[in-house]
C-alpha cells in the first residue's frame, strides 16, 4: 500500500488545528522541535512510533492518520480544514450541503454567521468556551476557504432542496429559538436577500457554476464529492452552517473508496435529471420568494382557497 505523505501532513494539521493544545505543546509532548512538527505536517516522513504518540495525544486513530480506508472526523473544526485542503487541489467540486452552500453564499452571509454559531450553543453547555473557541478557529477557516475559491474557480454543481429552501425562508437565520420579534423578522430578510443572491447566480449563469433545486426531499446528510486531477474523494457530514446550525457533535467521514463514491456520484446523476435548473429554477425560487413576503393570514386563506 503507497501512502500520500502530503496528505498525511494534511490531516495531521487538521487534527492538530482541532485540539486544544499549541504547536509548542504537542512538540514538548513529543519530545520533538516545533519545526520538526510543522515538517511532518508538510509532508515529510515520521516514524511510525512518533505517528502513534500523535494519535494518541489527538484522539484520532493512525488508519485515519494514515489515509487508510475511511477518515472518521469527530471535530467540526478538523472536518472544515480537510474541506479547505481538498478544495485546494480540486477541479470540479459536486455539493449538496443543506439550502446554501458556502462558496456559493454572498458575502453578507459571512456577517450574519458568526452571530448563528455563537447563538446555536446553548448558555449552560459546559464545554461552552471551547467550542466558542472551535467557532472562530471555524471562522479563519472559511475565509481561507473562500479566498482559495475565488482564486481557483473550480467548476461547482450545486444540488438544493426546494424544501429546506422554503423552511429557510419561513424561519430565516436563526441558531436558536425565540429570538424577539424584530430580530425574528431581521433573520428572514437576510434570508430573502441570500435567497435573491441564489437567483441572480441562477439568472447570470456565471462560467463553471450549476445549480439545480429538487423540489422533493434531499438527504439529510450533506456530501460533497471533489474531483482532483489524479483522484476523487468523497466528503459526507453531519456539520452544517447557516439555519440552525451544527458545528458541535457528529462524526463526519472522508473517503476514496470507490464504491462509495460510484453511489454517491449515481445518486448526483438521479437527483440532478429530475432538478429544476436554469430560468424554471429561478422562476420556482422566486415563487418561494413570493410565498415567504406574504402575511401569515394572506398565505392560510390562499392555502384554504386551495383545498
Amino acid at each position: 500500500m503507497s501512502f500520500r505523505y502530503q496528505e498525511i501532513g494534511n490531516r495531521l494539521r487538521a487534527f492538530r488545528l482541532a485540539s486544544e493544545m499549541s504547536a509548542d505543546e504537542i512538540a514538548k509532548k513529543l519530545g520533538i522541535s516545533r519545526t520538526a512538527l510543522y515538517r511532518f505536517e508538510k509532508g515529510e516522513l515520521a516514524k511510525i512510533e512518533t505517528l502513534e504518540s500523535l494519535s494518541e495525544l489527538l484522539s484520532v486513530s493512525v488508519a485515519t492518520l494514515l489515509g487508510v480506508g475511511i477518515e472518521y472526523i469527530a471535530s467540526a473544526v478538523a472536518y472544515f480544514e480537510r474541506l479547505r485542503q481538498l478544495e485546494e487541489h480540486a477541479d470540479h467540486v459536486v455539493v449538496l450541503a443543506g439550502p446554501l452552500s458556502y462558496q456559493l453564499s454572498s458575502s453578507n452571509f459571512d456577517s450574519i454567521l458568526k452571530q448563528l454559531l455563537v447563538e446555536s450553543v446553548p448558555l449552560d453547555l459546559p464545554s461552552r468556551d471551547k467550542v466558542l473557541s472551535d467557532i472562530r478557529k471555524i471562522l479563519d477557516i472559511l475565509g481561507q476557504r473562500r479566498k482559495i475559491f475565488k482564486e481557483r474557480r473550480p467548476t461547482v454543481v450545486n444540488l438544493i432542496s426546494g424544501i429546506e429552501l422554503e423552511r429557510l425562508l419561513r424561519n430565516g437565520f436563526v441558531g436558536k429559538t425565540q429570538l424577539p420579534h424584530a430580530e425574528h423578522e431581521l433573520r428572514k430578510e437576510l434570508a430573502r436577500e441570500e435567497v435573491k443572491h441564489l437567483v441572480s447566480l441562477i439568472e447570470s449563469e456565471p462560467m463553471g457554476i450549476q445549480i439545480g433545486v429538487v423540489r422533493d426531499a434531499l438527504p439529510q446528510t450533506g456530501f460533497q464529492i471533489f474531483r482532483q486531477p489524479d483522484r476523487k474523494v468523497l466528503t459526507l457530514s453531519p456539520f452544517r452552517l447557516g439555519e440552525n446550525p451544527n458545528v458541535r457533535v457528529g462524526v463526519a467521514m472522508i473517503t476514496s473508496a470507490t464504491e462509495a463514491l460510484s453511489l454517491h456520484e449515481n445518486a448526483v446523476k438521479e437527483m440532478w435529471s429530475t432538478a429544476l435548473k436554469s430560468g424554471p429554477a429561478a422562476e420556482y425560487m422566486r415563487s418561494l420568494l413570493q410565498s415567504a413576503s406574504e402575511p401569515v393570514n394572506e398565505t392560510r386563506s390562499k392555502t384554504t382557497r386551495r383545498r
